[in-house]
C-alpha cells in the first residue's frame, strides 16, 4: 500500500492547529489510560491501521497491559474493564458509528452516571478528535510504523 497524500506537508498550518486542539483535549484531565482505550476502540471500528498501531504503542509505553489491549475489541465480554471504562467505550462506539447506534437517553444516562458534565464534554471531544484523525489517516492512507522485528 502506498500513501495517497502527505497531509502534513499539504496543509501544515491546518495540521498544526489540529494537533494543538488534540493537545488541549488530551490535557483536560481525563485519565490517559481511558484516552488510550477510546482512541484504540474508535480506530478499530474505523479500521485505521496507522492509529491502531500508534495508540497501542503509546498505551503500552504508558503501562497498559497487553491483555487489556487485546481485549478492547471485545470489551463487552471482558471483566478487565471498570464501569467507567465500559461506559466510555460504549459512548465511543455510539459516537463513532453515528446513525446505526446513535446515543439514546439510556446510554447517555449510563455514561452520565460515570462522568461529570465537564468530563462528558471532554470525553465527547476526545472521541470526536480520534474519529477526525482516523478519517484523515484513512483518506490519505497514512502508513503505520515498520515492525520492530521481522519474521525469520
Amino acid at each position: 500500500m502506498e500513501p495517497r497524500l502527505n497531509y502534513w506537508a499539504a496543509a501544515p498550518t491546518l495540521m498544526q492547529n489540529f494537533l494543538t486542539l488534540n493537545t488541549v483535549i488530551e490535557e483536560t484531565g481525563l485519565e490517559h489510560s481511558l484516552l488510550h482505550l477510546i482512541k484504540l476502540r474508535a480506530s478499530q471500528i474505523n479500521g485505521c491501521a496507522f492509529c491502531i498501531d500508534m495508540h497501542t504503542r503509546e498505551a503500552r509505553k504508558d503501562g497498559e497491559t497487553e491483555q487489556r489491549l487485546y481485549l478492547v475489541a471485545a470489551w463487552h465480554d471482558s471483566f478487565l474493564f471498570t464501569e467507567r471504562e465500559r461506559a466510555a467505550l460504549k459512548w465511543t462506539e455510539s459516537l463513532t458509528v453515528l446513525g446505526q447506534q446513535s446515543p439514546d437517553d439510556a446510554l447517555y444516562n449510563l455514561v452520565r452516571a460515570q462522568f461529570s458534565d465537564q468530563e462528558m464534554v471532554q470525553l465527547t471531544a476526545a472521541i470526536t478528535m480520534i474519529n477526525s484523525w482516523n478519517r484523515l489517516s484513512i483518506a490519505f492512507r497514512a502508513l503505520h510504523a515498520e515492525p520492530e522485528y521481522k519474521a525469520a
